[in-house]
């Protein structure tokens, strides 16, 4: 094995907790939210989930970039975290179908991050004391410094970022088979395998950018309508995006929503979405449906969630519970034909466990046509 020089690194916390390690991918100061994902692999696709844009995302498990990274794997056009932080990191790896190391990958998207820390130590203090913001430098060393960077940091509660990660014209997506349905998708950060997962469904998409006209949608004339996973606090996103899912809403198509496509579908109802003490960011979450009793083993990503209490059981019933926590999960609406799920069932933890999600969309679209024949 070659050996790689090494060079110092300081991941500093807004409470003042600083950690020394050693410098990997791009050399420079960057910050967010620090946060922790609890995989053991698909650190490529968690890389780039649009979900993460602008935080810092802390791995559990110790060992990463063992397997390189493939450009098949990515979930968007780019990295969407600001920067990384392991335990142990592989400079080199031992994977015939990787296009390049993991340090390369870093590198060449001019990502930050920062390997030998305690990440375990790290994970249990988030616990404690909940998420905060955090800065990670291999330039600028002075502690202090850092510190306040952090501090000044812009919180994550408040921030619209839909609109920084999402496409900048509507795109259209063939499926293969003959077309079942036409799908208006809503991009607020839509990962890959989710497109995917529709289209092999027999479905004809139509991607549309998180701030798109009515005009537009409406004259695509869908079967169903999809609001997908992306960053930020869904709050000041709902200040756009609710106008489109009021839409939907009076169509009385099929919807479903996939994460903070959830959270605009439930405030669109008046149900109040809040910021989590910790957030949820793992492939191994313990979902269980409430409508057939059995769990499943879930990935998830989200700082926000839906508050239990603000729930009204005339405009939607809580499908979903995690068994974690007891947060909401799910819900299905009783107004419209719709339904959401905080986590993401195209990721394939369990590894088929919440993949009957999509078939539920399919089915519902399908009933509907058949009433209007």
């Amino acid at each position: 094995m070659s050996l790689q020089p090494r060079k110092k690194a300081i991941l500093a916390l807004s409470d003042g907790t600083i950690a020394h390690g050693w410098a990997i991918g791009h050399d420079g100061i960057t910050g967010g939210e620090l946060c922790f994902n609890t995989s053991m692999t698909g650190y490529q696709e968690i890389f780039t989930d649009p979900s993460y844009y602008g935080q810092l995302m802390m791995m559990t498990y110790p060992h990463i970039g063992n397997y390189g990274t493939m450009d098949r794997d990515d979930e968007h056009r780019k990295v969407m975290v600001a920067g990384v932080i392991v335990r142990a990191f592989s400079w080199e790896y031992s994977n015939d179908m990787a296009d390049r190391s993991l340090q390369e990958y870093l590198e060449d998207h001019e990502i930050v991050g920062i390997s030998g820390v305690d990440t375990r130590a790290l994970v249990r203090h988030i616990r404690e004391k909940g998420v905060m913001n955090a800065v990670i430098s291999t330039t600028e060393l002075d502690e202090e410094k850092l510190v306040q960077m952090a501090k000044d940091w812009d919180d994550m509660e408040g921030l619209e970022l839909a609109t920084q990660v999402t496409r900048k014209e509507a795109q259209t997506f063939h499926t293969e088979e003959e077309s079942k349905f036409k799908v208006a998708a809503f991009d607020y950060g839509i990962k890959q395998n989710i497109i995917n997962s529709l289209v092999a469904r027999g479905c004809t998409l139509r991607v549309f950018p998180a701030q798109t006209t009515l005009e537009e949608v409406q004259a695509w004339d869908a079967d169903g309508f999809f609001f997908s996973n992306g960053p930020g606090d869904p709050n000041p996103t709902g200040e756009y995006a609710l106008e489109i899912v009021e839409y939907a809403k009076s169509t009385g198509k099929p919807m479903f929503g996939i994460c903070l496509g959830h959270q605009l579908m439930a405030m669109s109802e008046g149900i109040k979405v809040g910021k989590m003490f910790v957030g949820h960011r793992g492939a191994n979450h313990p979902v269980k449906n409430l409508e057939t009793g059995l769990v499943e083993i879930s990935t998830q990503n989200h700082g926000f969630a839906v508050m239990e209490d603000s729930v009204d059981e005339s405009v939607a019933t809580i499908t979903h519970m995690n068994l974690n926590d007891n947060t909401v999960e799910g819900l299905r609406f009783k107004n419209f034909p719709g339904f959401s799920v905080q986590y993401h069932p195209e990721a394939s933890p369990g590894p088929h466990d919440s993949a009957y999600l999509f078939d539920q969309f399919i089915d519902l679209m399908t009933e509907q046509k058949q009433e209007t024949v």
